[in-house]
């Protein structure tokens, strides 16, 4: 059966299907699927055409919509096309990364991006998602389309709290979860919360994106000592900080949990000077060759604050994380917040509360631990032939590796990437200002193994090796 059909803009799109669809009919998704992928395949479809939006098809083909958006999502899954809300659909070339149609003003991406700070996100769990948007908004009662708790819906809040208990080891109820929208937005209002001028300490290498927020919040920053045990805790006896900002599950950029020793020094530190830790458990779900490290938090409620995020689960666009608070600084929190909940909008908080009480959160971490597990093993075995000239850690967890490179070559290693489209992170622009020279000032690059799609990562590594290769020739 062949259809063209012409949508609004006067786009045309013609489809070979090899059997009719009719309503009901058994493989329609498949037909759909496989018709679609092989234009795409043989070129027919010319990467950057746009095809028609899902309900627009949908209509001219007599089946329902999510059928079509359902094989949308899979071929952007696979690879062989692209979307982005606003831009519509687009078929991918498969030899670049999904470079969307550009519009002004808009940052353009590195042909292979490895920077860290965000998942595949070609791997979203659309059609699972959109059930849960469903099922909550027809379930919702009529309150919960109103501005409601300040600490966010009571649904989100239940769900995390059970979540985080149960895989994470935090010891929370729903009353101590404070909804916000990412984990700089949480930092940018404890910043708030602990008074002007709040002089927080933090890792000598982490990311600068926290230090600016804290700064933009009023507060400042003092860094503290690292070696292969994690943050040197002892640096703090000499401060006067209200809070200590730290990544104790996996170190960001280095990778290493921090040592049994210190998780507990830390914690004797707030509890004899009155401070808080706050716990960034960035990628706490993700690791590989080592015990879950479970939450700081557990071993001090009272002194510790658990800070978490859908960011590197899901996606950073979603603007969604959240605080386990001490009980006496819930109250205090939602005022430096606004004293409302209008951080994170309401749909999008019912629609996560579905996600996790349907069990698709559990199952979209385990699909994506064993899909970036895959991905590391890839990069590690292909980065082995350089094993005399660098060192590879941060290996057991989390989604990026640092690499670390010979005297001086961390410079020409960034030139090289930028030449030839290869998105890779600064070890040094990680470091803080004002770390001295007790702290070491290697050369490295921090890579990420989960930001390109599936079909995207073999190209991705490929032109990484190349420019590792001419950098240490």
């Amino acid at each position: 059966m062949v259809i063209s059909r012409a949508n609004s803009v006067g786009s045309d799109l013609h489809l070979d299907l090899r059997e009719a669809i009719t309503p009901g009919a058994r493989g329609v998704r498949e037909t759909l699927l496989s018709a679609l992928r092989d234009a795409a395949r043989s070129g027919r479809l010319t990467p950057g055409t746009r095809l028609p939006p899902s309900r627009s098809l949908a209509t001219d083909l007599g089946v329902a919509r999510n059928t079509v958006a359902d094989v949308y999502a899979e071929l952007v899954a696979e690879g062989w096309l692209a979307s982005r809300q606003g831009a519509g659909t687009w078929v991918v070339n498969q030899s670049q990364s999904p470079a969307p149609p550009r519009l002004r003003g808009a940052p353009e991406s590195p042909r292979h991006n490895l920077l860290p700070g965000s998942p595949d996100v070609a791997r979203f769990p659309r059609a699972a998602w959109i059930a849960s948007t469903r099922r909550a908004l027809n379930g919702a009662p009529t309150e919960a389309l109103r501005m409601g708790d300040p600490r966010g819906r009571i649904e989100l809040r239940s769900a995390l709290a059970e979540y985080l208990a149960r895989a994470r080891g935090v010891r929370v109820s729903p009353e101590n979860v404070l909804i916000t929208a990412g984990t700089r937005h949480s930092i940018q209002v404890l910043t708030r919360l602990f008074g002007p001028a709040a002089q927080i300490a933090v890792e000598a290498y982490g990311l600068f994106i926290f230090r600016d927020c804290i700064a933009e919040a009023g507060g400042s920053t003092t860094p503290l000592g690292f070696d292969e045990m994690g943050v040197a805790v002892s640096d703090l006896e000499a401060l006067s900080s209200p809070a200590v900002l730290v990544t104790p599950a996996h170190h960001f950029p280095h990778g290493v949990p921090l040592h049994p020793t210190r998780r507990t020094a830390i914690v004797d530190w707030a509890q004899r000077s009155g401070g808080y830790v706050l716990e960034d458990d960035y990628d706490g779900e993700f690791r590989y060759d080592r015990q879950p490290v479970g939450a700081l938090q557990s071993l001090a409620p009272q002194r510790v604050i658990y800070l978490g995020s859908a960011s590197k689960s899901l996606s950073p666009v979603l603007r969604l994380g959240w605080m386990v608070l001490p009980t006496d600084l819930v109250d205090a929190a939602v005022a430096a917040a606004g004293g409302e909940q209008w951080m994170v909008n309401g749909i999008t908080q019912l629609t996560m509360a579905d996600f996790i009480a349907s069990a698709n959160y559990d199952k979209h971490i385990r699909r994506m631990r064993t899909e970036y597990r895959r991905r590391r093993d890839t990069l590690v075995s292909r980065l082995a032939p350089f094993e005399a000239a660098i060192t590879v850690s941060g290996l057991s967890a989390g989604l990026h590796l640092l690499l670390m490179l010979p005297d001086g070559a961390e410079p020409e290693m960034l030139r090289r990437a930028a030449e030839a489209g290869v998105g890779i992170a600064s070890l040094s622009r990680l470091r803080h200002p004002l770390a001295d020279n007790a702290v070491p000032r290697p050369d490295g690059v921090v890579v990420n193994f989960g930001t390109p799609a599936e079909h995207a990562f073999p190209s991705a590594v490929d032109a990484l090796c190349d420019v590792l290769a001419e950098t240490i020739h």
